[in-house]
């Protein structure tokens, strides 16, 4: 599993990432803000919320997450 070390958001629905091994970039959530616990992130308030839990992941107080090897994939196309 990928490791994500620092993230920074970036305003809207973007946010940087840095994984351990170097890769960073940006990425667009908005596309992956769906169904229950997702659409409530279409808030900017509330996706603002974002933090880095215990194993690394990108999380919101609503118990939305983001896969940290989706976010990897992405970055590597």
């Amino acid at each position: 599993m990928w490791r994500i070390q620092q993230f920074e958001f970036r305003g809207d629905y973007r946010i940087w990432v840095r994984f351990a091994d170097g890769v960073s970039g940006e990425v667009d959530l908005l596309p992956d803000l769906w169904g229950p616990t997702g659409e409530p992130l279409r808030d900017p308030a509330v996706f603002a919320q974002v933090a880095l839990d215990e194993s690394g992941t990108l999380a919101w107080p609503n118990g939305f997450d983001v896969a940290p090897d989706a976010l990897y994939a992405e970055l590597r196309g």
